[in-house]
């Protein structure tokens, strides 16, 4: 894919670690990428995501707060696709969401970038069928 693919694509980054947000915001940019957040805590991710405003997520599992789990089940009922990022493996997760996009922690820049262009790849194929 060409980087005007994800151009302007509006991203929810929910991130607690500030060094890991700083990448993901760094590599987001580069790629042309309208970054929403980073949010660290639970309570204002879930609000973003009820208030919507952006394309995709990119969700750390855990952040200030808890789980990111309501803010995934909130995605998912709007339709909005999303990465999780953790370190922990699939076993960790709720079994509604071990089949979702994921980013094992450490992720390279390349990693973040192909799942960032097939969650834009899902965006444009769930908009061209509606």
């Amino acid at each position: 894919m060409m980087q005007s693919d994800v151009t302007g694509c509006r991203v929810l980054v929910v991130e607690d670690e500030t060094l890991i947000a700083i990448l993901v915001e760094e590599i987001l940019a580069e790629m042309g990428c309208q970054i929403v957040g980073p949010i660290a805590k639970l309570e204002t991710a879930l609000q973003t995501a009820r208030d919507g405003g952006f394309d995709i997520a990119i969700l750390d599992v855990t952040i200030r707060g808890g789980k990111v789990y309501p803010v995934a089940e909130e995605l998912i009922a709007r339709g909005v696709p999303f990465i999780l990022a953790s370190g922990y493996g699939d076993w960790a997760l709720p079994p509604a969401l071990r089949e979702k996009r994921r980013l094992t922690k450490p992720f390279t820049p390349t990693e973040l970038e192909e799942q960032v262009r097939l969650l834009v790849s899902e965006v444009g194929r769930s908009q061209a069928g509606s």
